[in-house]
């Protein structure tokens, strides 16, 4: 398993001091919003167990979760995009969106942008890069996966609650055969997105 490091941080650290990873979570899914965490430590230290939150359980990811927005030497934020905005602008700039919200929230504003994936635009943030698996390689944005992952999959539980008839504690609003089946039964409900769900129809003959 690939641990993250801080060598992307240091490799720009003499030109930009505050860094801050960013990723996201819940682009696929069919229901739910789009959350985007942005994270900076604002001194290196190591963190156990910290990787891609996609490789750890989720005792593991709640643990994490806990121990990254409680230490006083990391900073981060949150940023949310529901389902109606994604159906509005898209997925990607909803993302976009997302990651845009969560840096804002940040106490302090950053220099430069580490960010997970192959892609990113924005009219406020100027320097960035993006890394392919950068969550597998960067500490910042492994952080930034971690809180972001299990605090759209906290939202999606209390979802559940609302609609239990979905199963959205367990796929999280992911596109299963126990989802579709879900809807074929019970309709839509308030969270879905109908942008994916018209091209998931091409795919589920007979879904509606």
């Amino acid at each position: 398993m690939t641990s993250p490091n801080f060598d992307y941080e240091n490799s720009y650290i003499n030109n930009y001091p505050i860094i801050a990873g960013v990723d996201e979570a819940g682009r696929g899914p069919i229901a739910g919003p789009v959350v985007a965490a942005a994270v900076i430590f604002q001194e290196q230290f190591e963190i156990p167990k910290l990787t891609d939150s996609k490789k750890l359980t989720e005792k593991i990811r709640d643990e994490l979760f806990d121990q990254i927005t409680s230490d006083k030497r990391i900073s981060y934020g949150i940023g949310i995009v529901d389902e109606a905005k994604i159906d509005e602008i898209n997925i990607l700039n909803a993302t976009y969106l997302a990651m845009e919200l969560a840096v804002s929230k940040l106490s302090t504003q950053p220099n430069m942008l580490l960010i997970d994936g192959n892609r990113f635009k924005s009219t406020k943030y100027k320097s960035f890069q993006t890394i392919v698996k950068g969550d597998s390689n960067s500490f910042s944005i492994a952080a930034a996966s971690i809180i972001a992952k299990v605090t759209r999959d906290r939202m999606m539980k209390e979802y559940h609650a609302e609609f239990p008839e979905y199963g959205f504690d367990k796929h999280k609003g992911y596109g299963t055969k126990s989802h579709f089946a879900a809807i074929k039964k019970s309709g839509k409900c308030r969270i879905h997105r109908n942008s994916f769900l018209i091209k998931f129809d091409n795919r589920e003959e007979g879904l509606f």
